[in-house]
């Protein structure tokens, strides 16, 4: 399954005000993998940036007199996530925004919905930690995640992070696709939501000692950032306390 994780920036927070957007920044994962492809470009608005946004961005009006408009780069970038499923945090901002920008270069390049189907990874957080702050730093450090070089706002940045927080979060769940010929889904696959029954016992792989080490130094890592003993590590103390005695 082939995933993009997707943020952008945009010169203020209404886009019915003719606000644009400033950057689109894209991380893609394969079967749960961060791949190193990515996607990111800065885009001139031809607007001024409000003030609170200049603040949280650190982009200057300035910086973006040569960068490309929208009409100039919105092929590259659909032919990116073209059939992805897309994962953004707070996904009505960000297709509003990008929904907007393809309706002003032509009615032919429909929707975002038109092409990808959308995850919204604020929803699913509001579901795991009702109550709780759900925003990208807030569920970094509920992680374990390390935001130390987040000082501002930025699109490849925070698709980084979300990327890393959406694997966290989601990493007790699994996902079957299956192929089946003459299917009519994109791959040619569909995903298998309901139980599946296998007619033989699956083979476990163990994990080798080369990457048992490369897990224990992962998980030093979360604890430090975490400050203390991140959430993984106490899962797996848990599980151990739990573990029944062998006779």
């Amino acid at each position: 399954m082939r995933q993009i994780v997707l943020d952008t920036e945009t010169t203020g927070l209404e886009v019915r005000q003719g606000h644009r957007l400033i950057e689109i920044a894209c991380v893609e994962m394969v079967e749960r993998r961060i791949t190193g492809s990515r996607y990111q470009t800065y885009l001139n608005p031809e607007r001024a940036i409000d003030e609170g946004a200049r603040e949280v961005t650190g982009i200057a009006d300035e910086f973006l007199l040569d960068k490309p408009r929208f009409h100039e780069i919105v092929e590259e970038f659909l032919s990116f996530i073209d059939g992805a499923e897309l994962i953004i945090h707070n996904a009505a901002f960000d297709v509003g925004f990008i929904d907007a920008e393809l309706a002003r270069v032509g009615a032919h390049y429909g929707r975002i919905a038109d092409r990808c189907n959308v995850l919204d990874t604020l929803l699913m957080a509001r579901e795991r930690y009702p109550g709780q702050r759900n925003s990208l730093d807030a569920l970094c450090k509920r992680l374990g995640v390390d935001n130390s070089a987040r000082d501002l706002h930025g699109g490849l940045i925070d698709a980084q992070l979300l990327a890393d927080v959406y694997l966290a979060m989601t990493s007790g769940q699994v996902v079957l696709d299956l192929g089946f010929e003459g299917g009519t889904e994109a791959h040619g696959a569909h995903a298998i939501t309901a139980p599946v029954v296998l007619a033989c016992r699956p083979r476990v792989l163990r994990a080798s000692e080369e990457e048992v080490g490369a897990h224990l130094k992962r998980l030093d890592a979360l604890d430090k950032s975490a400050g203390g003993q991140s959430v993984w590590r106490k899962q797996e103390a848990e599980a151990n306390e739990s573990a029944p005695i062998s006779p």
